[in-house]
């Protein structure tokens, strides 16, 4: 047997063992207060529990890059660990950020195990387990409300479990209908699964070096896009439409609407300056930084002007027709809002009004109860409406005006939580990209990686762009971008609340 092989199926079958060993001893030392469990216990489980399950999902991964680079200069174990941990940490909160250089080069073994982590990790491993927590004896609502925060919490039914049971029914089904469409466009069961996971999820992680761009094919292409676009819609909507046939529930849901809208205009708005003013003709992009010594190696990018001049000028001829600069707007625009990730086109050569509205994109995100990252369309749309209530009582001092969603009034204390939510990701957002500066130099890449993993996109610009990766970013860099992550996919409160002392305090 191939040594590299051996230790890899070793490392899945050790990390097996030790998850089973782990949860046994946990459920048995926790058998007398499984009945006492409050909301402190509730959040502890959920943020400790994601960083606890890519820290277990990381060890196949950590193994295979000790092994492979054993004998050339390999990197060190802590180097080892950080790209394993950042690579399962981005694939358990669907954000997507790789730092392999040559995905392609990768076991299908550790291809298929990072895909699923995304799968897994979309609906949300808490979730999942609310599913069985019953038969165990463990109620489940304290989770439910760390796993899901938001402004509303729509329960399909009165048992936490068989909401799970739904939603998880759901998600199956349209992951089901996206593989098989797949392999009708051409993909082998292997490929097909995987880019199902990352569709889904809205991960991102694919199995080739170009993502979805590598394939070529345009009815790929719009299997890919009409399912990151469902994927961003809350799971709720889909459970009324495929068993209740309840359309008016999709035409009523406002938060639908504006996630749909706002999709549309960023298409039509893209395409138009895409088409109208093609792609810049300026010096090329500064050179990426080189690799961190014990960053995956791969086969150098763009290492020769001609290679650049040809990337560019590939890259050109996609826009260069009105169809095409729709086909590559269209892809693009709905893989940031949604943060799933996929690539078709190298974004960060579009005119710079281009890129920084896909990077406001990557804050909104999609929909709440979707598998998408980022603040959530509800969240912006209520900050709005609040923001612009605040401007109407500059002129009407005594104006009185509730904050509506549709035809509901929302509670004061409920606005007042979202745009204290708005303000914390953005306050933590520029913190994070003051941090980052001190290990990227370029500000550009600096602030978007920030931003792609805070909203758990995956690609940002510059250095981290369509045709980047994270490898060469230094290790303390990459455990900020991890932080980010983390904090990004349990919507920050449910992270910062564990640091207050109060929070522990009985």
């Amino acid at each position: 047997m191939n040594p590299l092989l051996h230790a890899e199926t070793l490392s899945f079958l050790g990390t097996i063992l030790l998850a089973l060993l782990g949860g046994t001893i946990l459920q048995a030392s926790c058998r007398r207060g499984r009945d006492q469990q409050g909301t402190r216990e509730g959040f502890a489980i959920v943020a400790l529990g994601w960083a606890l399950l890519a820290l277990l999902g990381s060890i196949p991964l950590t193994v295979h890059f000790l092994a492979a680079r054993a004998g050339g200069g390999g990197p060190h174990l802590l180097a080892a660990f950080t790209d394993a941990y950042f690579e399962i940490m981005s694939g358990f909160t669907t954000t997507g950020a790789t730092i392999l250089t040559d995905v392609e080069a990768l076991p299908r073994g550790l291809l298929f195990w990072r895909s699923l982590t995304h799968w897994l990790g979309g609906m949300g491993i808490i979730t999942l387990a609310l599913a069985i927590f019953p038969a165990m004896g463990v109620g489940g609502y304290q989770m439910f409300r760390g796993e899901v925060p938001g402004p509303t919490t729509d329960r399909l039914r009165p048992r936490l479990a068989e909401t799970a049971k739904i939603l998880w029914g759901v998600y199956a089904l349209l992951s089901a209908a996206q593989a098989a469409l797949l392999m009708l466009g051409g993909m082998d069961l292997f490929e097909a699964l995987c880019h199902t996971f990352g569709t889904m999820a809205t991960g991102g992680f694919s199995t080739r070096n170009g993502s979805i761009g590598d394939f070529h094919s345009l009815y790929i292409e719009i299997v890919v896009l009409v399912f990151m676009f469902l994927a961003g819609t809350n799971f709720l909507l889909h459970y009324r439409v495929l068993f209740k046939r309840d359309w008016r529930a999709v035409r009523d849901n406002r938060e639908f609407r504006v996630y749909a809208g706002t999709l549309a205009v960023a298409v039509v708005l893209c395409t138009v300056v895409l088409y109208a003013g093609g792609l810049p003709g300026a010096a090329a992009m500064p050179p990426a930084p080189a690799a961190e010594a014990g960053a995956a190696s791969g086969p150098p990018a763009l290492e020769t002007p001609d290679a650049e001049l040809a990337h560019r000028a590939a890259e050109r001829a996609k826009v260069s027709t009105l169809g095409g600069a729709l086909r590559q707007a269209a892809f693009q625009v709905v893989s940031i809002t949604t943060t799933t990730g996929y690539c078709t086109a190298d974004f960060d050569l579009w005119p710079r009004a281009v890129g920084l509205t896909l990077v406001l994109l990557m804050f909104w995100g999609g929909c709440a109860g979707s598998t998408g990252g980022g603040m959530k369309m509800i969240r912006v749309l209520v900050a709005a409406k609040a923001s612009w209530r605040e401007l109407r009582r500059i002129v009407r001092p005594r104006l009185v005006a509730p904050v509506k969603v549709g035809e509901e009034a929302l509670p004061e204390r409920m606005v007042a939580s979202v745009v204290g939510f708005v303000l914390l990701f953005a306050g933590l957002f520029a913190l994070a990209s003051i941090v980052m500066t001190l290990f990227i130099p370029d500000l550009v890449t600096a602030v978007s990686a920030v931003a792609a993993t805070i909203g758990n996109v995956g690609p940002g610009l510059g250095g981290v762009g369509a045709t980047g990766n994270y490898a060469w970013v230094p290790i303390p860099g990459k455990w900020v971008l991890i932080l980010c992550m983390l904090l990004g996919r349990l919507e920050i409160f449910t992270v910062l609340v564990l640091f207050r002392p109060s929070f522990w305090r009985r």
